[in-house]
């Protein structure tokens, strides 16, 4: 019957397992595929980020992604773009419910058991959704797998996993970093980068005059250049956080408001109070715009 048997998900620099199915087959070949699929999960920073170990009635599949790797055993004549159509539904679902600072952290085996659940959701419907069409996704995926096809193992070729770490045969590691998608841009959150850009440019050219002037005969005006500088920076690290994922976002976001009003606040007398209350009315609206932004909700790939 082709179908997903197993799923689990290691982390990639040391092969400490994370979360599994928790799925129990007795058959002696699946669980000489278990114990191989472990060998395999150990040197998985030796290979590049997709692979499949083929054998007679198992297969595995791999894919890594930044510090994380999901695994699948199926069945051989199960095909090979759903699995990584699937392995890529469970590399999505568990960098969104993880940080990056838990996993490298986690110090036991199956710290994040209670990912099961996503794990069976997600296999249920890649077992048993036959009219699913995997639209979008699924064609992106056979196109990567066209130009990069996924390195090919032989199950049985125990000495080849066990040899690996004793420099047998050296892979090439290629790390793919998780992609996010934000919402789309607002027109708010382009007049806020506007008006951030523009705040920005003022601070540098008044901050770059005042710095010629306190250089040559100013000494004790260096804390007005760096009030000017400072903002400068956190206007242009304001665009970045609004245009792009990082993590800490929200502790990013105030650290950078705060930083605008209490820079401006020290400029007070070099600017009135109508300029100040627009620089900082331009980061709060900065700040509004970074924190209401969020990661597009993934669609799932698989229909019902």
């Amino acid at each position: 019957m082709s179908m997903i048997f197993f799923a689990c998900v290691v982390r990639v620099r040391d092969g400490l397992p994370l979360s599994a199915s928790t799925d129990f087959h007795f058959n002696q070949d699946f669980l000489e595929c278990r114990k191989r699929l472990k060998a395999l999960s150990s040197i998985l920073a030796q290979y590049p980020s997709r692979g499949t170990a083929k054998g007679r009635d198992l297969s595995i599949h791999f894919l890594s992604s930044g510090d994380i790797a999901c695994m699948a055993i199926c069945s051989s004549n199960y095909p090979t773009i759903m699995a990584f159509c699937f392995l890529e539904e469970l590399q999505w679902e568990f960098a969104a419910s993880y940080d990056t600072t838990s996993i490298s952290l986690a110090s036991r085996p199956y710290a994040f058991l209670d990912f099961d659940n996503v794990i069976q959701k997600v296999k249920r419907h890649f077992n048993f959704s036959r009219g699913a069409q995997m639209k979008a996704n699924r064609e992106q995926i056979e196109e990567e797998l066209k130009f990069q096809p996924p390195v090919q193992l032989k199950l049985e070729d125990t000495e080849l996993m066990n040899g690996m770490s004793n420099g047998g045969h050296a892979g090439v590691h290629v790390e793919v970093v998780p992609t996010y998608r934000m919402e789309p841009v607002t027109p708010l959150g382009i007049l806020s980068l506007v008006l951030n850009i523009m705040c920005g440019a003022l601070n540098l050219i008044r901050g770059v005059h005042l710095a010629e002037y306190s250089f040559q005969e100013d000494h004790e005006g260096i804390g007005n250049v760096i009030a000017f500088f400072l903002p400068f920076l956190a206007c242009v690290f304001q665009c970045y956080l609004y245009l792009f994922y990082s993590s800490a976002r929200k502790v990013k976001t105030f650290v950078l408001f705060f930083s605008v009003c209490f820079c401006n606040l020290y400029l007070y007398g070099l600017r009135n109070l109508w300029q100040i209350a627009f620089h900082i009315g331009v980061a709060s609206l900065s700040s509004y715009q970074i924190l209401t932004r969020q990661l597009v909700e993934k669609q799932p790939d698989w229909g019902v």
